[in-house]
This record gives C-alpha cells, structure tokens and sequence, in this order.
C-alpha cells in the first residue's frame, strides 16, 4: 500500500499540459457503394473531414460530392450512373448516384454469383472498386418469437431464426432489420462468418437494427407484440465482411481512450476510403402476435 500512495503522488506531481500539434490533412473521397441481387446500384460519395471538426447536419449536408463521373460495370457491359437527391426528414438533401433511367442502353440489376466494378473519376482522380454478389447460399428456415427473459414488461420479445449453414468455410452473411414497415437496418454487430458452425444448423435470437446516428437505448435491444418485423440476410464476399467487421469494431472502440486504434479495410483504390459491397439479400417475415 506505501508503495501504491508512493506511485499516485509520483504520478500527480509530474502532471504537465501536453499539446498535440495534428497537422491538416487534405480531402479524401469516401464511398459507401452497393448493389444487392434484383437492385440497381446505389453509390453516394461524400468528402472526409477533420478528426476535430464539429459534425453536424450542415456539415454533413455540405460534404456531398457532385458532378462525378461514376461508371459500373459487368463484364463488357457498363452504364454511367446518374446523380439523384431525397429530402431528408430534417430537411437536408441527400445525394447519391444510381442507374440513369434516362439512358436505357446498359442499365442492369444485381444478379446473383456476378461481379462488379465500379469506377469513379472525381477531379483529377480515378478511383476504382471490384466486388461480387455471391450465390444464396444462407438464407433463414424460419422464425418465430419468444418472451424477453428477466424482463417486467411481457410485450417485449425476443425473436429468433433457424438457419442451415452449407458445408464448406466462406459463406459470409450481414443482416438487417425493418420494423413496422420502417427502414432497414445493420445490427450492432451485423457481419458474421461460418468458422465455428460450418455445415451446421444452428438458432439465433435477431436482435434489432440499430441507427447509429441516434443514442442506442436499452429498449431498442427488443421487439415489441404487435411489431412486423423483416429479417434481411445477406451472403456477402470476403472482402465485404473484412469491411464492415472492422467498420463495427472501429464504432465500438469510438469513444473509449484505452481502446486501439482500428484500421477499416476498405476496396476502393487510390487512397479513396470505404467500401463497394455485393450483398445476395434473402428476405423473411414475422407478424408477433
């Protein structure tokens, strides 16, 4: 114990101001891609900012790139996608770049066991990204409900599903969730592989999308009766778990000062961050009485 108090006053007499002197760094393209089976693409590129700005809905709804050239192709076929925009509920428009519905020739939708590339050319840049949509390999058997455990409030519910894993390592999945009709949305943790259940059937509670845009509250880990509830599974490659396991582990540690540092691992060239992802979606529904 004298050594203990010995330490702690060693430790606050050498207390001193440190300053970080962060140098600014420029611009960097960010892509967040994707095309799923029966979809057309939906590419939106924003602009990186700085580790300490302040993020807000202005910065956010300023940090959208326009006027890029963005081109998606399969093989000898390629379509130049068109830039379109939404008003949010707050507002603000939200930009992104899809199949020009204008120009016929060339346009196409996720298929199934396909690969894609996606070229971007912004500024004096060209920056590109390859994935695939894999085969259906996992899809869910089943679900079904049961009571939330150790919990006062008997609306709250816990759903499950029953899913086969085919033999064979690889098969990679990320899910999503909608309820009552809302948007779909990624787990907290929504990037799974099949390393420890290879070729087994196994049951696992669904827990609910979560916006990570909002403060996640307790009750939002449960379902409700009387909720509709749509669980979208998606076969993914490799290269699409690697980024979206890292991006998940980045936003866990965000926020705790012993954590590590993450490096996300993107596919998009050139020193562009983020991701192209393929996603063979498979769709399931449960009305909880």
């Amino acid at each position: 114990m004298k050594w203990l108090v010995l330490t702690c006053l060693a430790l606050v007499s050498c207390e001193k101001n440190i300053d970080f002197n962060l140098k600014e760094t420029p611009e960097v393209l960010v892509v967040d891609a994707s095309i799923e089976n029966g979809k057309p693409p939906l590419v939106v590129l924003t602009k990186s900012f700085g580790f300490f700005s302040t993020v807000s809905p202005e910065l956010l709804a300023n940090s959208f790139i326009h006027d890029a050239s963005v081109v998606i192709s399969k093989g000898s076929e390629e379509h130049a996608l068109k830039e379109y925009h939404f008003d949010s509920s707050g507002g603000y428009r939200i930009y992104y770049y899809s199949t020009d519905t204008s120009n016929a020739n060339g346009i196409f939708t996720g298929e199934l066991n396909t690969s894609y590339q996606l070229r971007i050319i912004y500024g004096d840049k060209e920056y590109s990204a390859i994935t695939t949509i894999p085969p259906l390999a996992k899809k869910p058997d089943s679900m079904w409900w049961k009571p939330a455990p150790f919990n006062a409030d008997t609306n709250k519910v816990v759903v499950m599903t029953r899913i086969i894993d085919p033999p064979g390592l690889g098969n990679y999945i990320r899910y999503f969730t909608s309820k009552n009709r809302g948007p779909f949305l990624p787990g907290e943790n929504s990037v799974y592989d099949d390393q420890f259940i290879d070729g087994s059937t196994y049951e696992i509670p669904v827990e609910p999308g979560i916006d990570r845009n909002n403060k996640i509250k307790y009750e939002d880990n449960y379902f409700r009766k009387g909720d509709t509830v749509v669980l979208k599974m998606c076969n993914i490659d490799r290269t699409t778990f690697k980024f979206w396991s890292s991006m998940e582990f980045a936003y866990q540690g965000n926020g705790n000062p012993f954590a590590s540092p993450v490096k996300v691992i993107g596919n998009i060239s050139n020193g562009g961050l983020g991701a192209f992802c393929g996603y063979a979606a498979a769709y399931k529904t449960l009305i909880i009485h």
